[in-house]
């Protein structure tokens, strides 16, 4: 409308210019000079609006800073990506400006419920988060989405100031409601963990020494009761004949903060009635005391419920309702609706006893129905002087006492099983010592086609499976010794793939991906083939016993950063990034009752005979060792998964520059001729007989010992040995202590340990120069390269 107006003036002014001159040209000149001007204004307009604009498009959050600098409230902004882009300098001095939230420094609770407000507030607009408990302080979390297209949250946190709660009761009791509760029948004192009084009430006043504007504080407390010989008080200004009184008394602790203060003192709130008084005054019906009782004792951390004699529940608090596993819920009606029905009888005729006979407490063991298997303890005590009898009911959530009560019972028992098992293995390692090494001698004397001969190698062969259940018990005690080293996982996988579908056979179809960019782990090759192989071998048996025989296979390799595990909010897997390994299969699945069991040793779901149940103990004694984890997942009738983190090596620049150095080719050592004295120290027989005759025919002079001292008598007595081969575990004196000895007089005196001990673990416990190592069980030909080996190393190779 404008634009038409300011055209016909126009128009007009032309006109008029035109009539006055009577000149096209002056009527033209004018027009033109109207049309610049007009140009230059417009064009001057729109780049002041261009710049208006910009500076709204472009935030500035120095001010957006300095408007929300308040030092009683955090605030911090973060945009749809979860980035911090704003904080204030209270947010930054107690969360630091590394994490944006949700994921601050603070307990789980808190995390999950700021991660469910962030949802919320991205959903509606605004959330509350509840309390937040982060270093030693609660904070009031509140969250709202801001931004022309809401593309930000705006997170308040206020700090949740302790109130003094001394203070506060001390207002109450000498205040209003001290002159309430007088007039109810019930008379108070504030009482400090010493017994003097901080404050009282009139009517206490009253009744302890008849002046009710009678100062109290600083008074011993006790001082103003008796007791008689039947353990019933009363005011000790009424005497012998005083009337009886109920005394309840309640700490006066912050519930929020009772965990962190349990060892504190606080000072009491003392509640005196007559007794046959109830709570609520006059003769006393139960009904009427119920509410009063319910305020006082509705925030105590305890749990608490109080029901009547005739196990009607008249009340029960949060703590209660929490640890019956009811939270947030109302009380039932009875008791008994929180048992299992097995329970319930026992349970209501309890009730009833307690409130029926004298005021007496005990315990009852019930079943709540949200953890049928778990028994749990019920506090009951017969409550009196309210009036009509009643029970009151204790329950403490111990939920997460029991969690880690089966943690570490679990834990024990894989410890004390796998000390059992490598105790057992490292014995039957000696055993198997001395049978193969007399098959090995006496496969000496024979040829193939002499009739012993088959015979022998069948011993041989059996033996050799013994010896690798013993491998196997040793992998689970974590006790086995592994040669690690830098690899790809995807390395190993592939070498045992073709093995793999071989051993599934052709119904099974492998599937086998890798991710991208997958971090070294720093491990043995050979038993993570044995880890692969396990878990391939249990996928096949899972998916044939779904009797269609068709199924896959599937094994993965893939990289997980620091976040994604601090994403996951494991509580086993520390912060870091790890390659994982996932193997799953789609056969039958492990019942729920029993996964937790998989890993011990000797546990199998197969039938009788078909498992040793020692292939997932071994396999997680492997990972476990290496300084991985292993998890299982399962659901009945589609198949498992099993994941193992293996953690990413990182190598230092030191390290890596030693390495290097090592794997330079060295200059070239020539083998041991043969020839030397060797001291044999072993307290086994056989294997002392077998190690004997082994090294003698290769030319060594053996003199042998039964055990550490008559070894080290030989050497103090100045007999001279080329090498001290020796078994670890001995009585009296152990080989690592001989060791050590005689290093004292022969220091440049190499020595091979003979164990079925993981290398890894002497190496740590024993640390001794110039040290090599001989696993058990070995054979003839093992134990004379090794000697042929240490000797060719400490002497040069000489020839």
């Amino acid at each position: 409308m404008v634009s038409i107006v300011v055209a016909v003036g126009l128009l007009l002014s032309a006109l008029a210019l035109w009539l006055a001159t009577d000149s096209a040209v002056a009527v033209l000149s004018y027009l033109g000079a109207v049309a610049v001007l007009g140009g230059a204004g417009w064009l001057m307009l729109r780049d002041k609006a261009s710049e208006t604009i910009d500076s709204i498009a472009t935030p500035d959050w120095s001010v957006t800073v300095t408007a929300m600098d308040r030092s009683d409230m955090a605030i911090a902004i973060t945009d749809r990506a979860g980035r911090l882009t704003c904080a204030n300098a209270t947010f930054a001095d107690n969360f630091g400006i590394t994490k944006a939230p949700p994921h601050i420094d603070a307990d789980q609770t808190s995390l999950d419920a700021l991660m469910r407000g962030s949802r919320d507030a991205w959903r509606d607009g605004r959330a509350d988060a509840g309390t937040v408990r982060a270093e030693g302080e609660i904070w009031a979390a509140t969250l709202e989405r801001a931004g022309r297209a809401g593309d930000y949250l705006i997170w308040r946190f206020r700090r949740q100031v302790s109130p003094d709660l001394t203070r506060a009761a001390v207002e109450a009791v000498t205040g209003k409601l001290g002159r309430a509760l007088d007039q109810a029948g019930i008379v108070s004192a504030i009482v400090e963990p010493d017994g003097y009084i901080v404050a009282a009430s009139s009517g206490f006043a009253l009744r302890a020494t008849g002046e009710p504007e009678s100062d109290m504080a600083h008074q011993e407390f006790v001082s103003f009761l008796r007791q008689d010989e039947d353990d019933r008080i009363s005011y000790a200004r009424d005497g012998k004949n005083g009337a009886p009184i109920t005394m309840y008394y309640l700490p006066i602790a912050d519930p929020d903060r009772a965990g962190n203060d349990a060892g504190d003192s606080h000072p009491s709130l003392m509640l005196l009635v007559d007794s046959g008084i109830g709570l609520g005054g006059g003769s006393g019906d139960l009904a009427t005391a119920v509410p009063n009782l319910e305020a006082l004792l509705a925030q105590l951390p305890l749990g608490l419920a109080m029901a009547d004699r005739d196990g009607l529940l008249l009340f029960a608090n949060p703590a209660f309702m929490r640890a019956a596993g009811r939270d947030g819920e109302a009380p039932p009606p009875y008791p008994s609706d929180l048992v299992v029905q097995e329970d319930k009888g026992a349970l209501s005729n309890a009730v009833r006893r307690f409130a029926q006979g004298p005021a007496t407490s005990g315990d009852v063991a019930v079943r709540l129905s949200i953890q049928p298997e778990e028994p749990v303890s019920l506090n009951l005590a017969g409550v009196r002087g309210l009036g009509n009898a009643a029970v009151l009911l204790g329950l403490n959530d111990n939920s997460e006492e029991k969690r880690l009560k089966r943690q570490i019972a679990q834990a024990t028992k894989m410890q004390a099983v796998g000390q059992l098992a490598g105790g057992v293995a490292h014995d039957f390692n000696n055993v198997l010592t001395a049978i193969l090494g007399i098959c090995d001698l006496m496969l000496l004397r024979h040829t193939p086609g002499d009739s012993d001969y088959d015979d022998i190698q069948q011993i041989r062969a059996n033996s050799n499976r013994a010896a690798s259940l013993t491998r196997q018990l040793l992998a689970f005690s974590r006790q086995q010794t592994l040669r690690p080293e830098v690899l790809q996982l995807p390395d190993v996988v592939s070498e045992v793939s073709q093995m793999l579908k071989r051993l599934i056979g052709e119904k099974i179809r492998l599937q086998v991906t890798h991710d991208r960019n997958l971090g070294r782990v720093r491990a043995d090759p050979s038993q993570l083939e044995q880890v692969i192989v396990n878990l391939a071998v249990n996928a096949r048996d899972a998916v044939q016993a779904k009797g269609e025989g068709r199924g896959e296979l599937r094994i993965a390799t893939k990289r997980v950063t620091a976040a994604d595990i601090r994403a996951m909010r494991s509580e086993i897997v520390p912060a870091g990034d790890y390659t994982v390994l996932v193997v799953s299969d789609t056969g039958t699945g492990i019942p729920p009752d029993k996964i937790g069991k998989i890993f011990e040793p000797f546990f199998t779901t197969k039938e009788q005979g078909k498992g040793t149940g020692l292939g997932l103990s071994t396999v997680y004694g492997i990972v476990k060792q290496s300084g991985g984890f292993i998890f299982a997942d399962s659901e009945m009738g589609k198949g498992t998964t099993f994941s193992v983190y293996l953690p990413v090596f990182h190598e230092s620049p030191d390290a890596k520059r030693r390495r290097e150095e090592a794997d330079k080719p060295a200059a070239p050592q020539r083998e041991w001729a043969g020839g030397g004295k060797l001291l044999l120290v072993e307290d086994e027989d056989p294997v002392r007989a077998v190690a004997e005759r082994a090294l003698s025919r290769q030319g060594y002079e053996v003199v042998t010992a039964s055990d550490g001292e008559e070894g080290l008598e030989y050497v103090q007595r100045g007999e001279e040995f080329d090498l001290i081969v020796s078994d670890v575990v001995m009585p009296v004196m152990d080989g690592p202590a001989m060791a050590r000895a005689i290093r004292e007089k022969r220091p440049d005196l190499p020595i091979l340990f003979m164990s079925g001990y993981a290398e890894e673990q002497l190496r740590r416990e024993i640390d001794i120069e110039d040290m090599h190592f001989l696993p058990k069980p070995f054979s003839v030909a093992q134990i004379a390269d090794k000697v042929a080996k240490v000797l060719g190393g400490s002497k040069g190779g000489n020839g």
